[in-house]
């Protein structure tokens, strides 16, 4: 969907780089500039709206329905962020949450709001810095595992490739590449602003707000070729996310919440946050301290134990086309994807 405004504001992403170096800035293209205070978002519920040219903007859930963040601005010739990565590389929330109250009362921009049926979901992430995943984060999950128990948190990395949205289809790998599909939900924590050498009891201040995420595996290559868990983790759409961005002003503590996996509508995964062997506060805090945390980071935060490698060899039976994913973490929504 094209609109008058650029998907990224290039004077955002200055400012952003002016404060954290780790952040690259773009040419300038965009002849408004945000100058407002530089802010995380509260109260909101987002989503990405793949539109029919292919764009992937901005919804915010609301009473009304989903508000086409795009079409709203244009119908009342506001200013808004036109992504997720967009609010939080600029700061620019209050541009959003201003758009939602205009909009909310307005009869111009009453074709915006949209029947979340109806929606095609796009990416909430394209482009991150980093794509932080924390391994064997919870006790059952390393026993299950034969893994022993961490005494720090384990990081790894996926990339931009594995990014994938809400009720995408997930391509199956050819045999020959990998036979042993795994499922893992993880609480995935969204960083809100720049944060270097945190210390735990400040962490959640850096953190804009939490998604459904999932880490899928392919066991055999994680495990059976050489140890690397790289390219057990980082196949083509191998991080699906979603379906929303919810402000961790309405989620709370992030460490007690219920967390859930289903597939073909069984229960495989079923736990709670307050079982992570290092809380939310302490994984940021340890990242922190190895690099540069940017706004628009992304963190998995480990998967607890139910995953098909924990059971006994006779008992795998691992994931094939046509099966079903349904992963559920409260307050946060159902992330549903299907291998084809």
């Amino acid at each position: 969907m094209t609109t008058r405004r650029s998907l990224i504001k290039a004077a955002g992403f200055l400012s952003v780089a002016a404060a954290s170096p780790a952040v690259a800035a773009p040419q300038a293209d965009e002849d408004k500039v945000y100058t407002g205070p530089r802010a995380m978002p509260h109260g909101l519920t987002l989503l990405a709206i793949r539109q029919s040219d292919g764009d992937e903007t901005l919804g915010v859930k609301t009473a009304h329905g989903i508000l086409d963040v795009a079409a709203a601005a244009d119908a009342l010739d506001l200013d808004a962020p036109m992504t997720l990565e967009e609010m939080l590389l600029v700061g620019n929330a209050p541009q959003l949450e201003a758009l939602v109250k205009a909009a909310s009362g307005s009869a111009k921009a009453k074709a915006a709001f949209l029947d979340e049926s109806k929606i095609t979901f796009g990416r909430l992430f394209t482009n991150p810095s980093k794509i932080i995943c924390v391994g064997l984060n919870y006790k059952e999950h390393a026993e299950e595992a034969g893994m022993k128990l961490p005494t720090e948190p384990i990081l790894f990395n996926k990339y931009n490739n594995t990014l994938a949205a809400h009720q995408a289809p997930l391509k199956v790998p050819p045999q020959d590449v990998t036979s042993k599909l795994d499922y893992e939900t993880e609480l995935l924590v969204v960083i809100g602003k720049p944060a270097r050498n945190i210390a735990a009891a400040d962490a959640l201040s850096c953190v804009a707000g939490y998604c459904v995420g999932h880490d899928f595996s392919a066991r055999d290559l994680q495990l059976e070729k050489g140890g690397q868990w790289m390219i057990g983790k980082t196949l083509d759409g191998f991080a699906p996310i979603g379906p929303y961005f919810v402000s961790a002003d309405l989620v709370g503590d992030p460490n007690a919440l219920t967390i859930e996996t289903k597939v073909n509508g069984e229960v495989r995964q079923s736990s709670n946050t307050k079982n992570f062997i290092f809380n939310v506060q302490a994984v940021v805090a340890y990242a922190s301290k190895l690099f540069t945390l940017n706004p628009g980071d992304i963190i998995f935060t480990g998967t607890p134990p139910g995953v098909i490698v924990g059971k006994p060899k006779d008992k795998q039976v691992w994931l094939k086309a046509g099966d079903r994913i349904e992963s559920t973490i409260e307050k946060l929504g159902t992330l549903m994807f299907t291998l084809a």
